[in-house]
């Protein structure tokens, strides 16, 4: 996979061994026996990455909330919501090869891994901001009273990139679309309410989009 380096301040896709080569400001690595930690300021960086295993042996970042974040009160999802709209937000994505039967992103997950990424996206930028409150204002309709989920995806946002920035070449230099694992972070409120049906029915699974243009 060549990779085309990216400046757009929206989005920053890094290789994974770049990434750990050259950390961006912010951000130090720490070699261990087992693999690499990797520690990031809290007051600028919004990491949601959870341990994962690469050629480099295990890689830790330290004070990651992980891909899943579990909010169980109004101070917490009021704490969440200030970082989503004011920091540059971390995860870590996977390009996946194409299986041959299927082009959809479910076949992601059972497909073969070529590149991790580190991606990141300025919850900052003003057109980010807004898609990012706008989604939770309309997924969310009472935190305080509902337990919900809700999966904001980087799906679009990242193939978009890899349509300029990125192709994969096999021994015949063909070219293919990589398909993408784990484009997506998840919100997870639970309430203390006593009568939470819409969440015991499984009828408070939300989701929005966030896209470069």
């Amino acid at each position: 996979m060549t990779i085309n380096k990216v400046s757009h301040s929206r989005m920053r896709v890094t290789e994974v061994e770049e990434f750990l080569r050259q950390p961006p400001a912010g951000f130090s690595v720490e070699a261990l026996a087992s693999g690499y930690r990797v520690l990031s300021d809290p007051e600028k960086s919004l990491v949601l990455i959870d341990d994962f295993d690469s050629c480099r042996g295990k890689i830790v970042f330290e004070k990651s909330l992980g891909r899943k974040v579990k909010m169980h009160n109004l101070w917490e999802y009021t704490s969440m919501r200030k970082s989503l709209l004011s920091k540059r937000i971390y995860l870590l994505m996977s390009a996946c090869q194409e299986n041959g039967t299927a082009n959809n992103r479910k076949a992601a997950n059972k497909a073969r891994v070529l590149k991790q990424y580190v991606v990141s996206i300025d919850g900052n930028d003003p057109f980010i901001k807004w898609q990012i409150e706008r989604g939770l204002d309309w997924t969310i309709s009472s935190v305080a009273g509902e337990s919900y989920r809700v999966d904001i995806d980087l799906t679009d946002a990242v193939e978009s990139w890899a349509e300029k920035n990125t192709h994969i070449k096999t021994g015949k230099l063909i070219k293919h679309k990589p398909l993408w694992r784990d484009a997506s972070f998840t919100l997870k409120y639970y309430s203390d309410a006593l009568f939470d049906f819409p969440h015991w029915f499984g009828f408070s699974k939300r989701n929005f989009k966030l896209r470069l243009t």
